[in-house]
């Protein structure tokens, strides 16, 4: 979710890597936004549209490109916002 309670979904899930038959997410891969309540004042920007990880595992990889933790991070366009990562498998840890 965003930062103001949006629902953010992965555009791209990675096949290659499964956990629980469930598809792992790479940091590559944009989030959209949907829902977001935010309303700026002053003509300023929002709401959350889409969302990109800057963080991700330094470890765990698919084809060369970093897979997405529970503590990765994000950051939303146009707002500049975080997400908050609520759901997730622990069947697997990473580093």
């Amino acid at each position: 979710m965003c930062m103001h309670a949006g629902q953010a979904q992965p555009t791209v899930p990675n096949p290659r890597v499964m956990v629980n038959n469930r598809p792992t997410v790479l940091q590559t891969n944009p989030y959209m936004v949907a829902g977001c309540p935010f309303t700026p004042a002053n003509g300023g920007n929002g709401p959350c549209v889409t969302a990109q990880w800057v963080t991700a595992s330094v470890r765990l990889t698919s084809n060369g490109v970093p897979l997405l933790l529970q503590d990765s991070i994000a950051v939303c366009t146009p707002t500049g916002t975080g997400l908050n990562i609520i759901i997730t498998q622990m069947r697997v840890k990473g580093i």
